[in-house]
């Protein structure tokens, strides 16, 4: 299973108690379905545990069965169907719209007023028209209608939840969706599912700890890189500083320096000062290698 489906099965697990709140789940779901119209409403899905919920909702909503559902035990795609006009009609008088007269969908913000029912309006257009991608690979989470004056307002439902989703279009739909794993985790939040939320957040969590692994191993190697080549410029001076006038001619403690930079070649200047006899501090050591440096050029 996907993690969009494990995300939809955990939402279809809620309990159908409350008829308005019922009625607000499948008002979403209708409304982000396959197809929603005065001949009939089509709802497709890939959930199984979507499909199971389906029946229960909507009799639980409207006190009908739909006309056609998937058979027993099919997988793939299930397709559940209304086409009797006299259930449509109730289905339209629920959400107080005629489909004789029904030309473009709208959000009928009065349907929505009892306590739960945005929330539940929100989730029945995630089952039926939304998706989440795998947080392991990156955040979005998009809803797409093919009703645009629908997305418009399920725009201000959002912003009525607390969220600010962003727009955009896709093959004729309209899509609201989220990149950011904070409003990703508190959308499944709101709707009920606090275990895809936990999951969004460690994914994000562990994202976090993995960059910033890597961006230290990067910085440490950086500084290592660093260090070797200022340690190799500081041995070739010395070389030639030997070759032209000899180590023995260079005076005390210059002489113990360069012999100590020769034989530790990868060593760093902490190093190097702490393996002095005796001990200097860092910067005294930086200092007598930058005068052996200076006499090997202009000596």
């Amino acid at each position: 299973m996907s993690f969009s489906s494990d995300a939809k099965a955990e939402l279809c697990q809620l309990r159908i108690d409350k008829k308005s709140v019922a009625a607000a789940e499948c008002y979403g779901v209708l409304l982000y379905a396959s197809c929603f119209s005065a001949r009939e409403a089509r709802i497709i899905t890939a959930s199984d545990a979507f499909a199971q919920r389906l029946p229960r909702l909507f009799r639980r909503a409207f006190s009908l069965d739909f006309d056609a559902v998937p058979e027993a035990g099919k997988g793939g795609k299930k397709t559940f169907l209304i086409s009797d006009r006299d259930k449509l009609a109730r289905v339209f008088s629920a959400f107080g719209a005629d489909p004789a007269s029904t030309l473009t969908h709208h959000v009928n913000f009065g349907a929505l007023e009892d306590e739960g029912c945005l929330e539940a309006f929100v989730r029945g257009a995630f089952l039926a028209g939304g998706s989440v991608t795998d947080p392991d690979k990156r955040f979005h989470l998009e809803l797409a209608t093919a009703h645009q004056s629908v997305s418009r307002e399920m725009y201000t439902v959002l912003l009525d939840l607390g969220f600010s989703p962003k727009e955009s279009s896709r093959q004729g739909n309209a899509l609201l969706y989220f990149k950011k794993a904070d409003a990703i985790a508190d959308f499944f939040t709101t709707l009920g599912a606090p275990v895809t939320a936990m999951g969004i957040m460690t994914a994000k969590v562990e994202r976090e700890m993995r960059n910033t692994v890597i961006r230290q191993i990067n910085c440490d190697s950086a500084n290592t890189d660093k260090t070797v080549a200022a340690a190799q410029e500081q041995i070739e001076a010395i070389r030639r500083y030997a070759r032209e006038f000899g180590l023995e001619s260079l005076p005390e403690p210059l002489h113990g320096t360069a012999l100590l930079r020769i034989t530790n070649p990868e060593a760093s200047l902490a190093d190097l000062a702490r393996l002095s006899l005796p001990p200097v501090s860092k910067s005294c050591l930086s200092h007598r290698l930058r005068k052996i440096m200076e006499l090997a050029k202009t000596e």
